[in-house]
């Protein structure tokens, strides 16, 4: 079987054979003992004492008394002759014999093994091979018994309990041990001696991992006796190279200690000067030799060291008076500073999160000694922030620990940017203190910089064409890293300083000497623009600099690397020009009434921006009108920014009217020859014949849906009564507004309706068999969603030099792939915009229905998607309720009903699949395969779908289910961690509205139900919590066919099943499954026969619950134990891990109790009882 010329036929008939041999000999024990002899070689050995193991676990109840004993002491008698020289036996055979012992151990002791612990202490006695696996032995029942929790829960008590009474006994073994071992180790100086040093050593690093295995759970007490003995010991072992990573691996499980702060205190003594010496020193000493791995990884514990001491530090001080700030304070601060200015990138970031506690901490935040350190930590803060140390690379002393760290630049990116964000929030917390150092800082490195000739570094570092910067090059990571640094301290500087303190000068100044910086990198250029964002509120300040700031950023949203440029533009070049148009649309927004004064110049401006059809892109276009808009909501006049919308959508409406345009929204046939995807393919280089046709419609979606999305009202009432905004009060009293764009957009909703069904229709495949190769393909998605979707990450080196199409099929799907969103975002943001105005419109529903919900069918599950959350979503939410009969309730009722029956047949399509793949050997398994996409997308699409129930028919009060839900990478990270329904998850109005009618009643809870076994569990947890009691609940007062009640508590039980191994999942739908049992058992017999499938349910006990739960004269068992019967009852039907699912059973019997409890009194005998009436019990 361990021969590697055997063939996979003889291996297998020999596995087969030693797993029967185990199972069904009779003399397992004494085959075991004598091939687990000395004499044999290690496979042999190994599988002697293999055999032993499978005796204990699984016949050892079934054993005599007398076999029992013959079996220990013959594997006591193992270890104490049967092993070779500690430094010759082979780690398998020791760890084996250790499990073998453990395993006795977890079944008789204490109560049939008291003397145990003794006989661990004689055979330590017998020398270091028997020492080291008596140390096997203690890590291994720690781990078992604590740590892992493998035990049934009274034999685990027992165990744990006779622990901690031995525990002053078992420590003061291994701290004796441990000294003993290092003394005769350290006193070796003669190399003929070595083998002898070697193996106390040995023994000693036995004792530490022992130790590492106590120290997280034993009472503080062990930790810290006789004057922290422990605590000192393992100081001066940092500075032993075999032990000290040991020693570093305890002291960090020990300083890291959560409980009482009374008990933590002396851990203080670490602050001391010796321990400070003896860690101080190691630190160095494991830093001086250069790279060594052994070294590299002690020098990473000595930092979490540091760190859990600076946790502990805060946790402590101020909270106790005893505490007080250690006077070697000043030399942590220090040492710990040295560790962020450590080429390691792991070793910089691992020190953040403490900064930050220091940072935050209100006594230490005001320590003259942390304020001393602070401008040197912002120093170091300059060049950690710079991305460098990539492992492929060797341009920093960092590459070298990278290589160590990541496996590719791509991990130490991801790394690097998450660190980077950290890294951020702790810059502003010292900014927070020191505010003026700070500024200062930031002024002098912009300064720098921008006196500073632009390197763009080797060609071979990915530099771009035509001597531009990549993101490599020297000067583009350091102007990067010095943006990042200057935008953190000013946003921060702002909120720390009063008014005025804040250095205008200083910050125009610098302003000044930014907007008159020139360059033609992109990269660099780019840079420039976030600083002018950052310096801006200084503007605030001096208003008369405003012209100079928009002159700065119109020159970059038309910038380009080649003036009149015809060739394609380059991603690096379409990244500057956005950037300028979001600065605008930014500062347009957060200070509106400061550029208001400056509008009728802006929107000359623009207007002659606009007049140029080939200067901006249409997303450039639109960015500029929504910042006019912006400030156009600064009016506070509703006739006065009505007329300017208008003159502003006139363009827009001219387009989009036209005879000509509505034709071709109307037609498919004319649309897909409008748009081009009716022509062979030409060369990307060549002018695009329907490019202009594609820009025009794109051009006026933009608009309007940038138009809807910026235009409001006041906010404040009084405002906008004045201004003529509010046009009357609904029954409740609240003021109903009118938007002044409302006029412009509803004229373009027929058009923009009849572009929806033409888009929808396109998916038809006799549509798409009319466009021509490669358009065929131009509605799938992009490669970039594709990756999104399956999380793989992007490339690192984007090419900024690369046009941003590279096909004119990327070019076309870019192109329907938005105006697909777009036309939705603008239906979804209709709602809250014009509210009344938009659910009044004539014939609405049937309008919707008859475009956004038209083909549903052939719509792909990716497009149908965010459908669902831009549209229909906020139009259902922000409808008010008047409307629900009359346009959610025609739309909702279809829609349910024909998502559950899409959702159920895809998920039978991926469970077929699954199972087909289990016989089908040849599937490939490649990650980015077109299955793993679509069985993702259709999770996506389960947690849409579900998520649109939740939020229209259950209200919360805990939750705000007008968020727009997180990123779909987050999702992953959001399992919900609530167990049990919220006792206040209520239905909504429309909830309510929408379950009177039975078409969408019947639709809701059959999609809720059976999501429960569709295999994603994120869903299935949400669904369990917040959807299911509530809607059920709705329909319990009426009557229930009992066909229909059987079905609902099966789902959950099938649910079960699939999600049993998630213990999330398995809480809430026990939960569930026990309020259905409880509410309906009383009126359907059915329920029980359903129960009575499940497998292995025990039929008293079933009986034993109902009697109770049926007659309510008997005593009430308290809600979690009857819970945790139920629980026991179906059993039979949770799902187990795959690991669990084949693995044989382990049975360790429970023994004697340990410590029998009293049986208290009954209140009757007390009562009876001639001394214990009332009055005496009462009195003083």
């Amino acid at each position: 079987m361990m021969d590697p010329s055997s063939t996979q036929r003889y291996r297998l008939e020999a596995l087969k054979f030693c797993e029967e041999f185990k199972e069904k000999c009779p003399i397992c024990v004494p085959c075991g003992l004598r091939l687990a002899e000395k004499t044999q070689i290690a496979i042999v050995r190994h599988f002697g004492l293999q055999i032993l193991e499978h005796v204990v676990k699984f016949r050892w109840n079934s054993m005599s008394r007398l076999e029992k004993v013959y079996l220990k002491n013959s594997v006591m008698e193992l270890i104490a002759n049967g092993t070779l020289n500690i430094l010759e036996e082979e780690n398998h055979i020791k760890d084996v014999l250790s499990r073998i012992v453990v395993e006795m151990i977890k079944r008789e002791w204490p109560q049939h093994w008291p003397d145990m612990l003794i006989e661990l202490d004689i055979l330590s006695k017998q020398g270091e091979t028997q020492t080291e696996l008596v140390m096997f032995i203690l890590l291994r029942l720690a781990e078992d018994v604590v740590t892992f929790q493998t035990l049934p829960p009274q034999r685990r008590r027992d165990i744990q309990q006779t622990l901690t009474q031995n525990m002053e006994r078992i420590f003061s073994f291994l701290l004796n041990t441990l000294q003993e071992n290092v003394n005769k180790y350290q006193q070796v100086t003669d190399n003929s001696q070595d083998p002898k040093a070697q193996a106390n050593c040995r023994v000693g690093v036995a004792a530490l991992n022992t130790l590492a295995g106590y120290i997280d759970w034993v009472s503080m007490n062990h930790i810290t006796a006789e004057n922290c003995k422990l605590l000192e010991m393992l100081c001066l072992l940092l500075n032993e190279q075999e032990l000290q990573l040991g020693a570093a691996e305890c002291l960090l499980i020990a300083v890291s200690r959560k409980g009482k702060l009374e008990d933590r205190k002396p851990l203080m003594v670490l602050f001391g000067d010796v321990a400070m010496h003896y860690i101080l020193s190691a630190a160095q000493t494991a830093d001086g030799g250069g790279l060594v791995e052994k070294h590299y990884v002690f020098l990473k514990r000595l930092c979490q060291v540091l760190c859990a001491l600076g946790n502990q530090l805060c946790a402590l001080l101020g909270v106790d008076s005893d505490v007080e700030t250690p006077t070697n304070f000043g030399k942590y601060l220090e040492s710990f500073l040295a560790f962020t200015t450590h080429p390691s990138q792991f070793l910089r970031s691992s020190t953040q999160m403490t900064w930050g506690a220091l940072f935050r901490h209100e006594i230490l935040s005001r320590d003259p000694l942390l304020l001393a350190i602070i401008p040197k930590y912002l120093r170091a803060s300059m060049t950690n922030l710079v991305k460098m140390g990539f492992p492929s690379k060797t341009d920093s002393p960092s590459c070298e620990y990278s290589r160590f760290d990541f496996d590719s630049d791509e991990d130490f990116n991801a790394f690097f940017n998450s660190s980077r964000a950290q890294q951020g929030e702790v810059m502003r917390l010292a900014c927070r203190l020191d505010p003026k150092t700070s500024f200062q800082m930031a002024g002098e490195w912009l300064k720098y910089q921008l006196s500073t000739s632009i390197d763009t570094g080797s060609m071979n570092s990915g530099t771009g064409e035509g001597g531009l910067c990549s993101i490599f090059s020297p000067s583009f990571v350091q102007w990067e890293a010095m943006t990042f640094f200057l935008e953190s301290v000013i946003n921060q500087m702002f909120r720390t300083l009063d008014k005025e303190e804040i250095p205008v000068n200083d910050g125009i100044e610098l302003l000044q000497m930014v907007l008159n910086f020139d360059t033609k990198d992109p990269l660099i250029l780019s840079c420039v623009l976030t600083n002018v964002s950052a310096l801006f509120p200084f503007v605030t300040y001096r208003p008369e600099f405003l012209p100079q700031v928009f002159s700065k950023l119109f020159s970059s949203v038309t910038f380009e690397t080649i003036e009149e440029s015809k060739a394609p533009r380059t991603r690096a070049v379409r990244n500057v020009r956005r950037h300028a148009c979001s600065s605008i649309i930014k500062m347009c927004r957060d200070y509106p009434q400061l550029v208001l004064p400056n509008f009728d110049m802006l929107y000359s401006h623009v207007k002659q921006l606009l007049s140029n059809e080939l200067l901006l892109t249409q997303m450039e276009k639109c960015a500029l009108m929504e910042a006019l808009v912006l400030i156009s909501n600064q009016f506070k006049n509703y006739e006065r920014q009505k007329v300017f919308l208008e003159e502003l959508m006139a363009p827009v409406a001219g387009i989009w009217l036209s005879e000509d345009m509505h034709r071709v929204l109307s037609d498919v046939d004319a649309f897909i020859a409008y748009v081009g995807a009716d022509r062979k393919s030409c060369d990307p280089g060549l002018e695009d014949p329907c490019g202009l046709n594609r820009a025009r419609m794109s051009f006026c979606v933009y608009s309007i849906l940038g138009v809807v999305k910026r235009t409001c009202w006041p906010t404040d009432l009084e405002e906008a009564k004045a201004g003529g905004f509010v046009v009357g009060y609904t029954p409740t009293g609240n003021p109903v507004f009118r938007n002044p764009c409302t006029e412009q957009i509803l004229k373009l909703l027929d058009n923009l309706l009849a572009l929806i069904r033409t888009h929808n229709t396109l998916y038809a495949p006799e549509m798409l068999a009319k466009m021509a190769e490669p358009f065929t393909r131009a509605l799938d998605m992009l490669e970039a969603e594709k990756s999104a979707i399956l999380g793989l990450p992007q490339p690192l080196l984007e090419l900024n030099d690369s046009p941003v199409y590279k096909t004119v099929l990327e070019r076309m799907q870019r192109f329907f792939c938005t105006l697909y969103e777009n036309c939705f975002h603008i239906l979804g943001k209709a709602g809250p915009s014009m509210q009344q105005d938009f659910y009044t419109v004539e014939h609405l529903a049937t309008q919707l229905l008859s475009s956004a919900f038209v083909n549903l069918n052939n719509i792909p599950d990716y497009r149908l998607r965010p459908m669902l959350r831009v549209f229909v979503k906020p139009l259902v939410l922000f409808c008010p309720p008047e409307h629900y009969e009359a346009l959610v309730s025609p739309i909702l009722g279809p829609l349910f009903t024909y998502l559950h029956m899409r959702l159920s047949q895809k998920w039978q399509v991926i469970n077929q699949r699954s199972l087909l793949c289990g016989e089908d050997e040849t599937t490939e398994e490649n990650p980015e395969s077109q299955e793993m996409l679509e069985e993702q997308l259709v999770r996506m699409l389960t947690r849409e779908v579900m998520d649109l129930i939740t939020v229209c028919c259950v209200s919360k009060k805990s939750a705000d289910h007008g968020a727009a839900p997180g990123a779909d990478g987050d999702d992953e990270e959001m399992m919900a961690t609530e167990v049990t329904p919220s006792a206040m998850a209520e239905l909504t109005d429309l909830g309510k509205c929408l379950m009177k009618h039975e078409d969408v009643c019947t639709a809701l809870l059959i999609t809720a139900f059976n999501s429960l076994a569709w295999k994603d569990t994120l869903s299935c947890q949400r669904t369990t919590t917040q959807l299911c009691w509530p809607l059920l609940k709705q329909v319990l007062s009426g009557t229930l066919l009992a066909d229909a009640v059987t079905w609902l508590f099966t789902s959950v039980l099938k649910g079960l099943q699939t999600h049993g191994q998630h213990d999330g999942c398995m809480a809430s739908l026990v939960h569930l499954a026990f309020q259905i049992y409880e509410a309906l058992r009383p009126r359907y017999l059915e329920i029980r026969a359903v129960m009575e499938q499940i497998p292995e349910i025990q039929k008293d006990s079933l009986d034993q619950f109902d009697c109770k739960l049926l007659n309510p004269s008997l005593q009430k068992v308290a809600d979690k134990r009857r819970k945790d019967q139920f629980k026991r009852l179906i059993a039979g039907c949770i799902g187990k891990p795959l690991g669990e699912q084949f693995r044989k059973e382990v049975h360790i019997k429970n023994l004697p109790s340990l410590f029998k409890k009293t049986k208290p009194m009954l209140e009757t005998e007390v009562l009876d009882n001639e001394e214990g009436g009332l009055a005496t019990i009462f009195e003083p």
